[in-house]
């Protein structure tokens, strides 16, 4: 069976980038060029040049670098791979940027089907790892021999927020994820977008495109996919980061109020990076 592309455009770059997934050895990210880089936290990066953006604007997604080039905002794809039990493939990406698509991982959650499952050995922690930032923070426990693993994140943006506090759960089921986690979307609320817009972000998108927020926490021009949708597309971006620790991670894991960069640290903490 053919790989079919997927095509659209980056969320910060605004540039076209074409996707293709197909099995391999690993986690993979290649271009058409013979560019090879695994896919591990030790080649995450915070250089965002290939947005054509100033180093003042902030962006907040997962990038990896090698010698060659970037591959940029990779965690919904990570977070399909992982989520599906696929740990062999090979990620083609033709651009700078994974496409945004509609800013879930559904589609590429539909892709990773067709390829191979199965798991390298789970990595399981000995005692409790825990990184924090401000109020954010990220907790694993070891889990009873037994035990599925359990990831959780709590989004709480406190009582001014028109977000209500919610959290979204997962415990390894491959078929849970597909329907309630990958399709999931990025959101921002509205002054968030609107700021962001100003500094030259997200010009190409529109609140039909991507879930804007407004001040009565309802979707502007759009509409909530199903209950929690904002913890549980955070909990997609949690698996996706995890998943550059290169194997599963066999644990208790909750994540409070934290982002992409807190994920790296604490998979940097959890490998003795």
């Amino acid at each position: 069976m053919t790989p079919t592309p997927i095509t659209g455009h980056g969320a910060f770059s605004g540039k076209p980038g074409t996707l293709t997934l197909q099995p391999g050895a690993g986690l993979q990210w290649r271009d058409a060029g013979g560019d090879t880089l695994s896919a591990l936290v030790a080649h995450v990066s915070s250089d965002h040049a290939w947005t054509g953006l100033p180093p003042s604007v902030p962006i907040r997604n997962t990038t990896l670098r090698s010698s060659r080039r970037v591959y940029a905002t990779i965690e919904h794809v990570m977070g399909a791979l992982a989520g599906l039990g696929v740990w062999n493939a090979g990620m083609i990406l033709e651009g700078p940027e994974v496409p945004i698509l509609d800013g879930s991982a559904r589609a590429f959650a539909q892709a990773a089907r067709a390829l191979p499952k199965g798991a390298p050995e789970p990595l399981v922690l000995r005692e409790p790892v825990e990184v924090r930032a401000g109020e954010a923070s990220i907790r694993a426990t070891p889990l009873a021999p037994g035990e599925p693993l359990e990831y959780t994140y709590q989004l709480d943006y406190g009582p001014a927020s028109p977000l209500p506090a919610q959290q979204a759960s997962w415990r390894g089921d491959p078929h849970d994820f597909e329907a309630t986690i990958a399709p999931a979307r990025t959101f921002s609320l509205r002054r968030e977008a609107e700021m962001a817009q100003s500094l030259g972000l997200f010009r190409h998108l529109s609140p039909e495109d991507l879930v804007v927020v407004g001040d009565d926490g309802t979707p502007i021009r759009n509409a909530w996919r199903f209950e929690h949708e904002p913890a549980r597309h955070k909990l997609l971006d949690l698996i996706g980061d995890l998943a550059l620790l290169g194997r599963p991670l066999h644990a208790r894991v909750v994540a409070t109020r934290s982002g992409h960069a807190l994920t790296h640290e604490f998979c940097r903490r959890v490998l003795g990076l």
